[in-house]
């Protein structure tokens, strides 16, 4: 079985989100308005996130776009330590991750593990809203797990 069927095996939901790292949102609305816009924005910023074993603030922005139930995210670092800044500095700029949206992203965390999965940005903002973001070697995409009541869809997370 290959990595992507045993990823669909372990029955996660759909994924609701496709997130970019951008470093000019402006050229990125531009090019993606006529497909997924009309975009809305806010400031994504995060503190107090767990990144890598420390604890590290970030300053984004955030743009949403829309594809039938699919959303688009354009997510541009301005400062701080997150996946985007190290996404960013390390010269690469585009696809990013894939979101799905879960009613227990710790339970998720452990099912993930057992295909590779580990978790390096984490934050807990209450009982009920979490996320994290995974990686796997040999996997180009990070997946982001959150679990968020449906009316505060967006971020945070991101």
């Amino acid at each position: 079985m290959s990595h992507d069927q045993r990823l669909q095996a372990l029955g996660l939901p759909p994924i609701d989100q496709i997130g970019f790292v951008v470093k000019d949102m402006d050229a990125w609305v531009a090019r993606f308005d006529p497909v997924f816009g009309p975009f809305s924005f806010m400031d994504g910023s995060v503190a107090g996130a767990e990144f890598r074993g420390r604890t590290e603030d970030v300053q984004l922005r955030l743009g949403f776009g829309r594809s039938g139930d699919m959303e688009i995210e354009l997510i541009e670092w301005q400062s701080g330590v997150s996946p985007h800044s190290e996404f960013i500095e390390s010269g690469r700029e585009g696809m990013h991750h894939l979101r799905f949206r879960v009613e227990d992203t710790d339970h998720w965390i452990s099912e993930l593990a057992r295909l590779g999965y580990t978790p390096f940005w984490y934050k807990r903002w209450s009982s009920d809203t979490v996320f994290a973001y995974l990686e796997c070697p040999g996997f180009p995409l990070y997946l982001e797990l959150l679990q968020m009541p449906q009316a505060g869809a967006g971020a945070p997370g991101s």
